[in-house]
C-alpha cells in the first residue's frame, strides 16, 4: 500500500493569551532562522564550503532563541536553513556544469517579523480533543509556562498526524496539519490523456482523446486581482514607501484565500473528468520562465502574472500523484500557432526554421481557422497540439480528439450564483410572451 501526504490549514480562533504565545514562538523562530542563515553564510564566504546539519545545530544549542524553542521545533528551523543552503549547492553544481543561466545566490536574511514553526508528532500530545504543544525552557523558567493547546480538526484523525505547523500570516495564524493519506488507485487508462493549455480569460483549455473538452473561465479570478490591486493602490496612496496596515493585510488575506479556493476547486473540477472518462494521463504545457519573461506592458503584465497558474499545476500534480493518474508537462512552444487539424510541425522553443509557416491562422481573438476552412476554437487547437508534443514519445493515439470537442468545449465557472445570468432572463422573457 502507497502512502502519500496531504496537508490542512486551519484558522486559528485566538485569544489574547494564545496570541500573545503565537507571536512570542513566531518571532523567536525568525530570529533563530537569521542566526542560522548568518553562520551558513560565514562558513560559505570565509571557508567555500556548506554547512551541515549536525554542525548548524551543533553551534546553535546555546543560542538563546533556540532555547525558547522546544528542542525538535528549533532542530526544525535549523534543517530548513540547512535545505535551503543544500538546494543553492545543488543549483551552484548546474550553474558550473553551464545547465543554469542564472547564477544562484545564497539564502539571504529573514525581515523583522514572524517564521513557520514546525512540531513533529513525537512532540504532540492528545487530551480531552486538544492538541497540548510543548515550549522550550527558558519560557518555563521564564513565565512559568511549558504548553499551549490547539482544537484537534473533528475531520482528521490524531493517529495519521506526522506534524504541525503554526503558520503565520497577514496578522492570522493558522494550524497547518500534515496528515498521511492513502493513495487511490482508480479505473483508468493510460491511453486516454487529457491535455491542458492555460490561458488568462480561459484559464485552463483541457481537451482529450476521448472526444471531451472543456474550459474553466478566468475572468472571475483575473477580476478579483483587478480590484485587489485597486484596493491596495488605493490604500498606499501619498503613502512612504513600504508601508503596510491592518486593512492592506485584512484585503490581502481575503484575496489569498479566494486564490486558494480557487485553485482547488478547478484542481478538482480537472481530476473529477479524469476519472469520469477513466483518463490516465495529464498533459500539461509549461514555458519555463514565461512570468519572467514575458513582456505584454504594464497592465497586461499585471494581469498576467498574480494569476497563481504555477500553484495551479502543482496541485494538479498533486491530485494525480494520488489517484494513480500520470502527470506530464510538457513545453508548450508554437503550440497557439500550429493547426492540430492540419497536423502541422511543432519545433521546439528557438527551433523553430525560417521557412515554418502554419497551415492555418487566427481570424480572430479565440477563433481558428485551419486549411480545410474548419472554424474551431483556438485554445481548444493549443491544448490539442500540447497532447500531440509527447504523442510520439507515450504513444498516444489522437484520432479520438473529434471535430465537436474542438469546436464547442463546454464552459466552466468556478463559482456559481444563483442568480441568472441575463442571456438566460431574456431568453425565458421571450418563452413566456409566446
Amino acid at each position: 500500500m502507497i502512502y502519500l501526504y496531504g496537508c490542512q490549514q486551519v484558522l486559528i480562533d485566538v485569544s489574547p493569551e494564545l496570541k500573545a504565545i503565537l507571536e512570542f514562538i513566531c518571532s523567536e523562530a525568525n530570529k533563530l532562522s537569521n542566526c542560522a542563515v548568518y553562520y551558513a553564510r560565514q562558513i560559505w564566504f570565509k571557508a567555500k564550503r556548506y554547512i551541515t546539519k549536525f554542525e548548524l545545530n551543533n553551534e546553535l544549542k546555546s543560542n538563546r532563541h533556540f532555547q525558547v524553542l522546544y528542542s525538535q521545533a528549533a532542530q526544525q528551523v535549523c534543517g530548513s536553513v540547512y535545505e535551503s543552503f543544500a538546494s543553492f549547492k545543488q543549483l551552484n553544481t548546474l550553474y558550473k556544469r553551464g545547465e543554469l543561466t542564472d547564477k544562484p545566490r545564497p539564502p539571504k536574511y529573514r525581515k523583522n517579523g514572524f517564521n513557520l514553526i514546525t512540531y513533529p508528532k513525537q512532540a504532540l500530545k492528545l487530551k480531552d480533543g486538544q492538541i497540548r504543544i510543548p515550549l522550550g525552557s527558558l519560557v518555563k523558567t521564564w513565565f512559568n509556562l511549558d504548553s499551549f493547546t490547539l482544537p484537534m480538526p473533528s475531520n482528521l484523525r490524531f493517529e495519521d498526524i506526522k506534524e504541525l505547523r503554526i503558520l503565520p500570516r497577514n496578522r492570522c495564524f493558522y494550524a497547518e496539519f500534515v496528515y498521511k493519506v492513502t493513495a487511490i488507485k482508480p479505473d483508468v487508462d493510460k491511453s486516454n490523456v487529457l491535455g491542458i493549455d492555460h490561458g488568462l480569460n480561459n484559464w485552463l483549455t483541457c481537451v482529450s482523446n476521448v472526444g471531451t473538452s472543456f474550459i474553466v473561465d478566468g475572468k472571475h479570478i483575473k477580476s478579483l486581482n483587478r480590484w485587489y490591486n485597486k484596493q491596495v493602490a488605493t490604500s498606499k496612496e501619498n503613502k512612504p514607501q513600504g508601508f503596510w496596515s491592518h486593512k492592506l493585510a485584512t484585503i490581502t488575506e481575503k484575496r489569498n484565500r479566494q486564490m486558494r479556493d480557487a485553485i482547488n476547486k478547478v484542481a478538482r473540477i480537472v481530476i473529477n473528468h479524469c476519472l469520469d472518462h477513466r483518463i490516465g494521463r495529464v498533459v500539461f504545457g509549461w514555458g519555463q520562465g514565461i512570468k519572467k519573461e514575458i513582456n505584454l506592458g504594464n497592465k497586461r503584465n499585471q494581469q498576467f502574472v498574480q494569476i497563481p497558474t504555477t500553484r495551479l499545476k502543482t496541485r494538479i500534480g498533486q491530485l494525480c500523484q494520488q489517484y494513480g493518474i500520470e502527470f506530464v508537462e510538457t513545453e508548450e512552444a508554437n503550440t497557439s500557432a500550429a493547426s492540430f487539424v492540419d497536423s502541422d510541425t511543432l519545433p521546439k522553443h528557438g527551433e523553430k526554421p525560417d521557412s515554418w509557416k502554419s497551415s492555418g491562422r487566427r481570424v480572430k481573438r479565440g477563433l481558428f481557422r485551419t486549411a480545410m476552412n474548419w472554424y474551431i476554437n483556438a485554445d481548444c487547437n493549443g491544448a490539442a497540439n500540447i497532447i500531440r508534443k509527447v504523442s510520439t514519445t507515450l504513444g498516444l493515439d489522437l484520432s479520438g480528439v473529434s471535430r465537436g470537442a474542438l469546436t464547442h468545449p463546454t464552459r466552466i465557472y468556478i463559482w456559481v450564483t444563483a442568480k441568472k445570468k441575463r442571456s438566460d432572463v431574456v431568453s425565458t422573457l421571450r418563452v413566456a410572451s409566446f
